[in-house]
């Protein structure tokens, strides 16, 4: 195994995975300086559509984040265990319904204004950049929408042996 090539070696976008992860520890930093603990950044978009839209069940709730249902089933999962939010069974039985604890509507107002802190300090970024990330983004959603990125690696695992 160990004269196997290791393929995650190359990794054209790790400088964009490193560039998340380093901000994302950042924004972690300012709740830990803040003595906001066991919250994860990558939760503050569903805690705030909570506080603004009040309980949801966890298919709304994925829907106003923009993630599937089994992503947010799991994030709702872990939030719930860190004590974040609580769920309840639906009428049905079949759905659950998402709602903020006591804990995370004390913050949830300081979560609100990291969110627009964190925003305005992206603008500035942007503002500095001479060729800004969304700009960047869009050009990418342009040229995937001409070929999707399933199809280009559809298209090379065809000509790859080991995917045989």
């Amino acid at each position: 195994m160990a004269n196997l090539p290791d393929p995650t070696e190359h990794a054209v976008w790790r400088s964009l995975w490193d560039l998340q992860a380093a901000l994302d520890a950042d924004i972690a930093q300012v709740y830990a300086d803040a003595r906001i603990e066991g919250l994860k950044p990558t939760w503050v978009k569903e805690l705030i559509k909570l506080r603004v839209y009040g309980p949801m069940t966890i298919t709304e709730l994925a829907e106003a984040v923009g993630r599937t249902h089994s992503a947010l089933s799991q994030k709702v999962s872990a939030m719930r265990t860190a004590g974040w939010v609580g769920t309840e069974a639906g009428p049905d039985g079949r759905t659950k319904t998402v709602a903020l604890t006591a804990k995370a509507e004390r913050i949830a107002g300081r979560l609100a204004a990291e969110w627009r802190a964190t925003e305005a300090a992206v603008a500035e970024i942007e503002a500095e950049l001479p060729y800004p990330m969304t700009r960047v983004v869009r050009d990418i959603e342009e040229v995937l929408r001409r070929r999707s990125f399933r199809d280009r690696i559809a298209a090379k695992l065809a000509v790859d042996p080991a995917w045989e």
